[in-house]
């Protein structure tokens, strides 16, 4: 399975911190089709159902060997009185239901039938345990095993999970049969932690990396300002000294900070990918054409001997 250097998160056209309308999230969609991505990530979580929903409604008609999709279990969508309501704040006007954690073999055998509803396909190809932080034993011993077993049948072609943290993607690794993780925001110019221990297992055991988050929540796409994002909230006093350091250098040597950021995740041999969101088509054609700016080497010397990135952190030659 091949996917593309750049893919689409699906979270923004989920309505994540606002609502867009479905004719919005379907040129965005359509806009990275074009562009020629090929790598989808959605959930369940994502607007409640809505980005699953808006994705399958663009990819309606698209040859299916065109694209690849990976979407996500370990929360089951209810009505709103049965559900978590600590996430509400995050998503634009979603529908009356609300997510509710379930890693067990049953809840993730049919967080994945509503899926392959919601989505209108017959088949997803990359499936990811999802943020199951508090759910480590669940998820290992219930939601694995169903995944396994979807693997088997040929109902999907990769097992997965995604986190916000490196420490229990190496604990999948080392018990399981992981095809690939999905890392979020902790592996970016501001977090290399991954380097210790997860990134050297993985090349290891061949187990593919895609990255999200590697804008930082928007805090390495765009101008620093009071109420910046960073880890879905607003950041804290050092990542914006941080944020600013690395800003200063980009200003220095002319560098585009974006470009920057996709190219140093890109830069390590465990990574496949960057899946940045965005609810604005013309800012897929940004995240791509990014990909392409040249960087002098001296700006990657200036970061590490500045102490602003890690000295063993690869950086594209």
């Amino acid at each position: 399975m091949r996917v593309t250097r750049l893919g689409l998160g699906c979270a923004s056209i989920g309505g994540l911190y606002g609502d867009i309308s479905d004719e919005q999230a379907q040129q965005v969609v359509h806009r990275a089709l074009t562009l020629g991505l090929n790598l989808f990530d959605t959930a369940p979580l994502y607007g409640y159902g809505k980005s699953e929903k808006r994705l399958g409604e663009a990819l309606r008609g698209v040859p299916r060997d065109r694209f690849v999709l990976a979407t996500k279990v370990g929360r089951l969508l209810v009505p709103e009185e049965a559900g978590d309501n600590s996430q509400d704040d995050y998503w634009g006007n979603p529908p009356p239901v609300r997510p509710r954690f379930d890693f067990s073999y049953d809840g993730v055998m049919r967080s994945f039938e509503e899926s392959l509803k919601r989505l209108n396909l017959q088949r997803i190809d990359i499936l990811h345990i999802h943020d199951p932080d508090d759910h480590y034993h669940a998820a290992i011993q219930g939601a694995y095993p169903a995944l396994d077993s979807l693997r088997s049948q040929g109902l999907i072609r990769a097992v997965s999970a995604g986190m916000n943290q490196c420490e229990m993607l190496v604990h999948f690794a080392r018990e399981g049969d992981f095809d690939c993780f999905l890392l979020a925001g902790r592996y970016s110019l501001l977090e290399q932690g991954a380097l210790d221990e997860l990134f050297p297992l993985c090349e290891q055991k061949n187990i593919g990396i895609m990255l999200g988050g590697t804008y930082n929540s928007g805090i390495l796409a765009r101008a620093l300002e009071p109420g910046a994002k960073y880890n879905y909230m607003e950041a804290p006093a050092e990542i914006l000294e941080q944020a600013r350091g690395l800003q200063a250098v980009a200003a220095r040597h002319r560098v585009s900070l974006k470009a920057a950021a996709s190219r140093f995740a890109l830069a390590h041999p465990a990574v496949t990918t960057i899946i940045p969101g965005t609810r604005v088509p013309e800012r897929v054609d940004e995240n791509l054409a990014v990909l392409n700016e040249r960087i002098p080497t001296d700006f990657w010397a200036e970061l590490k001997a500045e102490e602003l990135i890690r000295q063993d952190a690869p950086v594209p030659q």
